[in-house]
């Protein structure tokens, strides 16, 4: 008598992980796009409203600042607020501005602000290099460009830099040369620059092998050691695991865990217990003329100026020494010594610009070549900056009434980093437009992602930009 056998291939760990992954990307995406939804009449009607008040205040509205030599500026960076917020700055001083972004992000909701005059993509600088540049190149000499003030990811610092002689031609430039920048974005090579100058950094290893770390005796150290990648890491950078774990075997799994090489160097660096705060500068020839600080965090999303001599001294410190010219930021742990260590450096604008939201004299801090009495800071009637939604999505993780009324003071206390009354519509476009469009491509793919950034305009994704 023939049997029938049914035979069934067992599902790999791997695809039913996948599987999952997939499950859980549809609904998280899903789940995203109705809030989003149910928020659109809402979000509409306010900016409906602002609107039309602007109309109705047409016949008293002050007369657009003439600047005594308009320029035309050029931003990239489009998808993000500081890129809006310098937007907003050069035209409130009578000057014209043109956006640019990768073409993945054509969506971009700041496009539609009456700040901006213009609107282009540009191929992503690491696919294709020489793209970019003669894509700038083109941009620049179509709109006339006088100034490029590139609003940069931490993978596109560079290849503005490498763009910088040919752009030069035609218009300045204001970052720094590629040897700089490299410099400034290795977080070894930098700490190693700072200590040069006598200026207070932690001990920094650079590891290239996880052996590195698990021959380390950290017995004879003071202080606990962080793992930080050099490159740029939107995920793992947030992983603040503290070195020794409580076992050799658990330190060596951890370390074996990350993606360290020679290829992709990464850097052990001493954990000082402290205060952390960032600050953006913007220098010229060494010169601080626009300076902010503010306590900060891994994944910092909101920003009240704080007043701190002792940093601005080491920002201004390393600037002059430098001679740098561009737009520059610290992270700095002080410690409760109060001597302050610059943690980590950035060579690019920083979300803490957004401080300057009512200031006048931001332009003149980028664009003047004349001495300042002062560093520009954010005036005293800046509020704290923050992003609504970010802030809604924290009202689910309250679990006392002590929450609650941080979270209430904070949105009465604050302004929205987008929301402007007399320009509006980017509110709208980057909540219901710029982010459901990149929710949707990721729906197609079943990717799924970490977090949405409000601030940086995009889906923090495993493996992307």
């Amino acid at each position: 008598m023939a049997q029938s056998i049914s035979l069934s291939l067992a599902k790999s760990p791997r695809s039913s992980t996948g599987f999952r992954v997939k499950i859980v990307a549809l609904f998280q995406t899903l789940a995203t796009l109705t809030v989003l939804l149910i928020a659109l009449p809402l979000n509409a009607l306010i900016v409906l409203i602002s609107l039309l008040w602007d109309i109705v205040q047409w016949p008293l509205r002050k007369k657009p600042v003439m600047a005594a030599h308009p320029q035309t500026i050029l931003v990239s960076g489009a998808k993000m607020t500081k890129a809006l917020q310098l937007a907003r700055c050069f035209h409130a001083a009578g000057h014209r501005v043109i956006l640019i972004e990768g073409q993945k992000y054509w969506l971009s909701g700041h496009r539609f602000s009456k700040a901006v005059s213009g609107f282009y993509t540009v191929p992503e600088p690491q696919s294709d290099p020489e793209g970019y540049i003669q894509a700038l190149v083109e941009i620049v000499k179509k709109e006339k460009v006088d100034v490029y003030v590139p609003v940069c990811s931490p993978v596109a610092s560079y290849y503005d830099s490498l763009a910088k002689p040919a752009l030069s031609e035609y218009c300045e430039v204001f970052h720094f040369d590629a040897d700089v920048t490299l410099m400034l974005d290795d977080k070894f090579a930098f700490t190693d620059q700072a200590r040069s100058l006598g200026l207070s950094v932690p001990k920094s290893f650079r590891i290239t092998d996880p052996q590195q770390v698990i021959n380390f005796d950290f017995s004879q150290e003071t202080h606990k050691y962080i793992l930080k990648n050099i490159a740029y890491d939107s995920v793992r950078r947030l992983n603040l695991t503290k070195l020794p774990c409580d076992t050799s075997e658990e330190t060596a799994a951890f370390v074996n865990s990350l993606p360290i090489s020679v290829e992709n160097p990464w850097i052990m660096q001493e954990f000082i217990p402290g205060k952390e705060l960032c600050t953006h500068s913007t220098v010229r020839d060494g010169e601080l003329r626009l300076h902010c600080c503010s306590n900060s965090s891994a994944f910092q999303i909101n920003y009240e100026n704080v007043e701190n001599p002792q940093i601005r001294e080491w920002v201004q410190h390393f600037v002059q020494s430098l001679a740098l010219t561009g737009q520059v930021s610290f992270d700095f742990i002080q410690a409760e010594s109060g001597t302050v260590y610059a943690i980590e450096c950035n060579p690019r604008t920083h979300s803490a610009i957004t401080m300057f939201y009512n200031h006048p004299g931001v332009a003149e801090a980028y664009l003047g070549k004349v001495p300042l009495p002062a560093p520009t800071e954010p005036l005293a009637s800046s509020k704290p900056t923050y992003w609504i939604y970010h802030e809604i999505w924290r009202l689910t993780g309250i679990r006392s009434w002590k929450q609650l009324q941080t979270s209430v003071n904070t949105l009465v206390k604050g302004t929205d980093a987008i929301y402007r009354f007399e320009d509006p519509v980017p509110f709208f476009t980057l909540h219901h437009w710029q982010i459901p469009l990149l929710l949707l491509k990721n729906l197609q793919q079943l990717k799924g992602w970490v977090k949405i950034d409000f601030n940086i305009g995009k889906l923090v994704e495993l493996g992307g930009d």
